[in-house]
């Protein structure tokens, strides 16, 4: 039999507070001792959508919202993904039915959760072998083109969703602002930042450089292998490890930021899904927003550190790697 496990992954939120740049990052499972990605091995992934509608979207048209979302992810063409849809049930998301169920749930005790995802794996290696979504019917939904105001796009919303069922966590490359009653997002590059959009905005839809990087980390096709190329290194201060900074790759020629995060006791971090050319590095703390969302207290992560730019430019070459790039910062 195999050994399964039922994680939840992530969820997309309204009224949280700020977050900082970051990049995305890929989630992970532990196994024994160490981490695993988790991934589909397999493809078409088979999903089924719940019969129950929700006030403003009829089940149609929540069918047609995700089966336009998911086919976002799979436009990727430096990524290898594809889904389908196996039809309607009367199942609920987060049980344990070998199903993958997407729908819409009554949860107006979660009053600041739009959605969420969740994932059974194998605990051998990580490899999902179920993935739910529930949709918060208690907020109101919406599916036109230019967006509804009052109404939560639900296709900008499956993306995001659709993003973990695929293996991406929560990326924290966006900008909030205080409004009354909380903040609101007035900037992001990417589809992956864990606060939603204001209501009736539907620009997540489109993917941005950050999350098509991450796609092709996790799902590479031999043509993204030579085109692309990669930086690694570490993040020390005194010359030890840091754990859980963001490095964040700036590309001046297209402006495209991409990164990762030190992951090990050693400060190791490898940024992947990088064009050819100059690159400018630039490390962080987590240190505004809530660590929680993207690194279980396990990690340990560190933010008694100041920003620091690399020094030198660093050049990526095509289809390999620069390594070997240590990046010094200082405690606060």
């Amino acid at each position: 039999m195999t050994p399964r496990l039922r994680l939840l992954a992530a969820a997309v939120v309204v009224l949280l507070g700020a977050a900082p740049l970051g990049a995305y990052l890929k989630l992970g499972s532990r196994v024994g001792d160490r981490t695993v990605t988790l991934k589909w091995n397999q493809f078409p992934v088979r999903y089924f959508v719940t019969d129950r509608p929700a006030e403003g979207v009829g089940v149609p048209e929540f069918q047609a919202a995700i089966e336009r979302a998911f086919a976002t992810w799979h436009a990727v063409e430096t990524a290898q993904t594809s889904s389908e849809f196996a039809g309607f049930t009367q199942a609920q998301p987060f049980e344990d039915d070998d199903m993958s169920v997407l729908g819409f749930v009554d949860r107006s005790d979660q009053d600041r959760t739009l959605a969420a995802t969740s994932f059974l794996i194998d605990t051998r290696d990580g490899t999902i072998l179920e993935s739910d979504i529930f949709f918060n019917s208690s907020f109101r939904w919406g599916t036109s083109d230019p967006g509804v105001q009052g109404r939560f796009d639900l296709e900008s919303i499956a993306v995001h969703e659709i993003g973990h069922l695929l293996g991406l966590s929560h990326s924290a490359l966006g900008e909030t602002e205080l409004v009354s009653g909380g903040r609101r997002v007035i900037a992001a590059e990417t589809v992956m930042f864990p606060i939603a959009f204001s209501s009736g905005s539907t620009a997540d839809r489109t993917l941005k450089a950050d999350d098509i990087a991450g796609m092709s980390d996790i799902y590479r096709t031999s043509a993204s292998s030579r085109q692309f190329g990669s930086i690694s290194g570490r993040v020390t201060k005194n010359g030890a490890g840091v754990v859980g900074a963001h490095v964040v790759a700036f590309n001046p020629r297209t402006r495209a930021l991409i990164g990762g995060f030190s992951l090990g006791s050693d400060g190791a971090f490898v940024i992947a899904g990088l064009e050819p050319g100059p690159h400018l590095l630039r490390v962080e703390p987590l240190d505004d927003g809530d660590i929680d969302s993207f690194f279980d207290d396990s990690f340990g992560v560190d933010v008694d550190f100041s920003v620091k730019f690399h020094e030198r430019v660093v050049v990526v070459p095509r289809g390999g790697g620069t390594m070997n790039v240590e990046i010094r910062v200082t405690p606060k």
